[in-house]
């Protein structure tokens, strides 16, 4: 019995490095993305990452264009698009009559089309497959530095930056009103926000980054009701969702992004049925829950 157990969840990582780089990344993802996504769901902001996430799509294929498969290239790419239209969608806001939301949704749509048609331009279109769904089980020494470098910076910043964050998303007005740090704190948050999907998109993919980002956090919302225990088990469902979803690639020869965010998905869907503010609470105990 404990040699099928050990077969099933742990072999794949004792045996095979490139299984081990790929748990590691995503450890890294699952500590700095997901308390990203904590925020961004507080915010209200929660499609705001998809949005960006798919910003990254034409930088990374311009990094492509010039360098071939350069993480540093492809990195820096995605980086300069996805803070030039994060802050194109906030300073227009400022200046037009439209809202941050209706401008993300407008340079989303615009960057997708344009990272899509210029990595099609290229005689090589199956590497389009690597932009958009990531290669987690491809990772080197060199990606897992970079997702750890920029787990380190994002852990200090909302260190430095946590009263301020937590005071925008209980009333930004007063932040405004009261502090001039507001508008410098948002700036910082969206560059986080940039940092992480670059770092996601390292693994997964631009259409799967966000997912590692968001998934976690609202399912965990179904769970705690204070800050420090949304970000605790938001992070703890990330690492386990990451963890299952490489054992089901690994032993269903599945595509391991797909494969991690799926099961991110049925941890969400588990924890709006059974969590301690979950649909079975509310249809066991109705009205409970609004003396909470």
């Amino acid at each position: 019995m404990i040699e099928v157990v050990y077969q099933a969840l742990f072999a794949p990582f004792a045996d095979f490095g490139f299984m081990r780089r790929a748990l590691v990344g995503c450890i890294a993802l699952s500590i700095s993305a997901t308390p990203v996504g904590v925020f961004l769901m507080l915010r209200r902001m929660s499609l705001t990452g998809d949005a960006v996430a798919h910003a990254i799509l034409p930088g990374a294929a311009l990094g492509y264009m010039v360098a071939g498969l350069s993480l540093g290239a492809m990195t820096l790419g995605g980086l300069i698009a996805g803070w030039i239209v994060a802050l194109l969608a906030g300073g227009l806001a400022r200046i037009t009559v439209l809202k941050e939301d209706a401008n993300l949704a407008v340079f989303y749509l615009v960057s997708l089309a344009l990272g899509v048609l210029l990595v099609s331009m290229q005689s090589r279109n199956i590497d389009l497959l690597h932009l958009l769904f990531g290669s987690v089980l491809a990772l080197n020494n060199e990606a897992l530095i970079l997702l750890a470098s920029i787990a380190t910076i994002t852990l200090i910043l909302l260190a430095i930056f946590l009263r301020p964050l937590v005071l925008e998303c209980l009333d930004p007005d007063f932040l405004r009103r009261h502090s001039d740090i507001g508008t410098p704190t948002h700036l910082v948050f969206l560059a986080l926000v940039v940092l992480n999907l670059v770092a996601g998109f390292q693994a997964l993919g631009t259409l799967m980054a966000v997912g590692i980002m968001i998934l976690p956090a609202t399912a965990a919302r179904f769970w705690a009701r204070q800050l420090d225990q949304l970000l605790f088990v938001a992070v703890g469902l990330a690492l386990t969702g990451s963890w299952l979803g490489l054992l089901m690639s690994w032993h269903l020869d599945l595509p391991t992004g797909p494969a991690i965010i799926l099961v991110l998905g049925l941890l969400h869907l588990f924890s709006l049925l059974l969590g301690r503010d979950g649909l079975l609470k509310r249809w066991l105990h109705p009205g409970k829950h609004l003396k909470s």
